[in-house]
């Protein structure tokens, strides 16, 4: 592939970073004022290449001008961008970066342009990854974009091999496909993902991101990241963390996302949280962080203890189910639901937002048991923030590869495969009763007396979380029935461009657009506004309550063993009754051990 931008002598590449949207179902790219999540991918891609740039991996004469965009927060013009080009002079490597299986249309959509104008364009991330890890064959949309003359990059840019990539391109030689999936690079000591400021500064609170490990040992179904990053743990150190954090704060960014799949599994998890508490307690740093563990963290020894004393905060934990049978049939064998209990207590007791991800559509989910099991969460489990899924065959994952190899079918649309629609049929429900139940889960968790009841075990717990909380369950409540999206991509104020269509669909008459905006706009924010006024009255009234601070109830009380026979958890199923029996005979042969061990101590 030649670059025909820039004369031999040119002395400049530019390399615009992209991280593409997806479309909603009217086909307008998602994207807002104010995003809610940043791209860790591009913040990794952005570290890389402003590394690539110090390094000179060009040559001394020759400089790498880094743009990057998050669609998400920022719309993507490529008329101006090539304009930009064109006026600065040089070659281009345009690169779409962390592309998942739902964003793929819209990056090639993104890249037609580019294409047309005679830029190289590379495509890597999730989409591309997955499917060459686990199809036998390159599926149809990947070798459409190759014909068009996309290059493509699969696995991580670590360890040199974005230089190669920024090598070629400016040499005018990309390649088809750069495929670095049998060869997973390190992380300690690479360079630490970084976003400019005002990038940073488009999403709702400042956060920026780093991940600290990239694999997963475990062996879930429904998952890409171990197909993906591998199932052993490459980890950053705690200087990395360190180095990152103190380069962030000094530009005014103090809360983070740490994005790693689990960081309980991670094996420097304590000199990292003991870098944290330094920065936080020991030197007075105002910092925060979200992390992501699993259910069995609360029994790794000071684990819950370290990570909030460092600023954790939010923790979002796959709890997935709480039927047994359909967590064993997903091979998430490690999920214990006898474990959930003690685990999510102990998160509340140290001050922590649990966000619990939980997943639809299992092959024995009905809209009853769904609905019932839901109850039994809300009455039994001190979780906080229950955010519901689709069971989706994501390409890249084991049950994806296993609908291919049947030929079964799945929802053709890519840009479905978000998590919030439905791409496969249920063996017991049909379409209809499987979406309905979805949006039916929303509905019964969020109800103005369930929040009544999170706000109130808040006040008790953890009453310097009860403003934080509160927004929360408001985004949570909302984004369903108002934006028609799961709330992991929401955002404040939701922008649309007319003209950003998805390909295939018409260009609304401006006379049409702007009204029918208007129109929807002014409905939603009379939906946001009454939420928040409801919300605020229950958080006052909680507020306002003298004895709030002595509120209990089933959730958050430790119950003796004795007592887990009255708990619906484990008797709505005959799994929960076999996960019981196990809990017992494990605890029997506990108590013996210890027993024989205090007798052989006493003799």
């Amino acid at each position: 592939m030649k670059a025909s931008t820039g004369a031999a002598e040119a002395t400049l590449l530019h390399f615009v970073i992209i991280k593409p949207s997806h479309y909603d179902d009217n086909g307008y790219p998602i994207q807002w004022f104010r995003s809610a999540i940043p791209s860790n991918t591009l913040a990794c891609l952005n570290g890389l290449a402003e590394d690539a740039s110090r390094r000179q991996v060009l040559g001394p004469n020759v400089e790498i001008r880094i743009d990057t965009y998050d669609e998400t927060n920022r719309r993507v013009r490529p008329d101006r961008i090539i304009r930009a080009i064109r006026r600065a002079g040089g070659r281009a490597l345009i690169g779409f970066v962390g592309v998942q299986s739902n964003q793929f249309n819209r990056a090639v959509d993104l890249a037609k342009p580019f294409l047309a104008a005679g830029l190289q364009v590379c495509i890597g991330g999730f989409h591309i990854s997955g499917c060459i890890a686990m199809l036998p064959e390159t599926p149809p949309e990947i070798r459409d974009a190759q014909e068009l003359g996309i290059s493509f990059f699969a696995g991580e840019a670590e360890d040199g091999r974005l230089d190669k990539v920024l090598q070629d391109a400016w040499n005018g030689t990309l390649k088809p496909l750069y495929n670095f999936m049998n060869d997973l690079p390190a992380l300690d000591g690479t360079p630490a993902p970084m976003l400019p400021p005002k990038i940073v500064q488009r999403t709702l609170g400042a956060i920026s991101s780093i991940d600290l490990g990239r694999g997963c040992p475990y062996q879930c179904s429904f998952c890409t990241i171990i197909n993906v990053q591998g199932r052993k743990s490459r980890v950053r150190s705690a200087s990395d963390l360190e180095r990152t954090v103190r380069e962030n704060y000094a530009q005014g960014i103090k809360r983070f996302f740490i994005t790693d799949d689990n960081l309980a599994r991670n094996s420097m998890w304590e000199e990292l949280f003991d870098s944290m508490i330094k920065m936080k307690v020991d030197e007075g740093m105002d910092i925060g962080f979200t992390i992501q563990v699993d259910t069995l963290c609360h029994k790794i020894p000071n684990f819950i203890e370290k990570a909030t004393k460092g600023g954790a905060r939010r923790i979002f934990i796959g709890l997935e189910n709480i039927n047994p049978d359909n967590l064993i049939g997903a091979k998430k064998r490690q999920n214990k639901i006898t474990d959930y209990r003690d685990m999510l207590q102990k998160w509340s007791d140290h001050g922590a937002l649990t966000c619990a991800g939980y997943i639809l559509g299992f092959p024995g989910d009905t809209k009853e048991s769904i609905l019932r099991d839901i109850a039994i969460i809300q009455r039994e489990l001190p979780v906080d923030i229950l955010e519901f899924f689709f069971l989706t065959p994501l390409p890249g994952s084991e049950d994806h590869k296993v609908l291919w190899t049947k030929n079964t079918w799945m929802d053709g649309d890519l840009n479905k495969y978000d998590l919030n629609h439905r791409v496969s049929h249920h063996p017991k429900m049909s379409d209809t009763e499987w979406e309905d139940a979805y949006r039916s889960a929303w509905a019964a968790y969020y109800t103005p007396e369930h929040v009544r009841t999170i706000l109130r075990r808040t006040a008790a717990k953890k009453p310097i979380m009860l403003n934080s909380i509160t927004s929360t369950l408001l985004w949570f409540n909302t984004m369903i029935p108002l934006e028609g999206l799961h709330p992991l991509e929401g955002g404040m104020i939701r922008m649309k461009f007319r003209r950003d269509r998805r390909p295939g669909l018409p260009i609304e008459n401006p006379l049409v657009f702007y009204p029918k905006l208007l129109r929807e706009n002014v409905r939603k924010l009379r939906g946001y506004w009454s939420t928040w006024r409801l919300f605020t009255r229950i958080k006052n009234e909680v507020k306002a309550d003298p004895d709030k601070a002595s509120y209990t109830d089933i959730s958050l009380t430790p119950l003796r063993e004795n007592e887990n026979e009255a708990l619906d958890l484990f008797h709505s199923t005959r799994g929960g009754e076999a996960a019981l029996g196990r809990k017992r005979r494990s605890d029997a042969i506990r108590d013996e051990t210890e027993r024989e061990a205090a007798s052989v101590a006493a003799e």
